[in-house]
């Protein structure tokens, strides 16, 4: 059995019927964005953000649910799924998940319209319902993932980053939206606010270890089906390079800033980046960097007792920093 089959085992009845409520929540009256929807639900990919809803849920209620929780799922599911059609938009992708995106197949202007679509969807199945907790912690992650990609692409132009704002940057950009995820299960069962935040730096903790370990896969050797050197070609400051800038002679920090400035698109230089990176030290520290997270994210969920939810989490923080790929 696949890992993630085996996480989603203690919640897989309340996973297919959020299926359905996910499927009923993007209906419209317009044939064309339904067609675009349908495509959409049929090339879904992990679907790791509601587990994470309905495992924190089902852990920190002594194993219910309720209506709150699946109408926070659908809308996590909603959101998130807006802003996947927004970024192939915006990084001109034209494949997602081993697909075409829906910009490649209807154009941009239609693909903007339909995560403005899906955006709107979200926001109103909370307000609907007054779920107004869930949307705020929905409506922060949002808020932060937009300021986290825009530091980034500041950052990426003067490539003066440090290790301070790098953290910041992948905090806001992938760990906030973990975060709401693990926030909106405790919210979802009516804990208190303290239980909420606990939950909500727990997947922060999550989110971080899983950006970290996403960034060593471009230095990894280059067997995992995804292409290494992406984040050099691109200028984007990751934990290994910011280490080895900060910790290098002054001539090779020279070196290694005018080769990610000028020389990005040399294959050649690339690989003689990776390669310094892995010689001085970078790699290693930033294994260090994600274990601690990994501990933090551990450190939270060991205050509960044991449980299947509570199983399933510990290998879904496991399987985050020993994922392939």
């Amino acid at each position: 059995m696949k890992i993630v089959e085996r996480i989603k085992l203690p919640i897989k009845s309340e996973m297919e019927f959020f299926e359905q409520k996910f499927k009923a929540s993007m209906i419209s009256n317009v044939p064309l964005l339904n067609r675009i929807t349908h495509f959409i639900i049929r090339r879904k990919g992990k679907q790791m953000r509601p587990m994470f809803v309905f495992l924190v849920a089902k852990m920190v209620s002594g194993g219910k649910v309720n209506d709150r929780t699946y109408r926070g799922a659908s809308c996590i599911e909603l959101i998130h799924t807006a802003t996947l059609v927004h970024d192939d938009v915006v990084d001109d992708s034209n494949r997602r998940r081993g697909f075409f995106s829906i910009n490649a197949l209807w154009k941009n202007k239609i693909a903007v319209l339909v995560g403005d679509f899906l955006l709107s969807k979200g926001v109103l199945l909370s307000i609907d319902h007054s779920d107004f907790d869930i949307l705020k912690l929905i409506s922060v992650a949002v808020r932060e993932m937009s300021e986290g990609e825009l530091l980034q692409i500041e950052k990426a132009r003067k490539l003066d980053i440090t290790e301070e704002v790098y953290f910041e940057i992948i905090r806001q950009k992938t760990a906030t939206l973990i975060a709401a995820c693990c926030g909106i299960g405790a919210a979802s069962v009516n804990s208190t606010q303290e239980e909420v935040e606990k939950m909500r730096k727990f997947g922060e903790y999550i989110g971080i270890a899983f950006q970290i370990k996403d960034d060593l896969f471009d230095y990894s050797d280059g067997k995992i089906g995804k292409p290494t050197g992406i984040d050099i070609k691109e200028r984007k400051m990751t934990l290994p390079l910011i280490y080895t800038l900060n910790n290098c002679s002054e001539k090779n920090k020279k070196w290694l800033i005018n080769s990610i400035k000028n020389k990005n698109k040399d294959k050649n230089r690339v690989n003689q980046i990776i390669d310094f990176v892995k010689d001085n030290g970078g790699i290693e520290y930033t294994i260090e960097k994600m274990q601690t997270y990994h501990d933090k994210a551990m450190t939270i969920l060991n205050s509960y007792p044991d449980s299947a939810y509570k199983n399933s989490l510990t290998e879904m923080v496991n399987y985050v920093i020993k994922r392939k790929i």
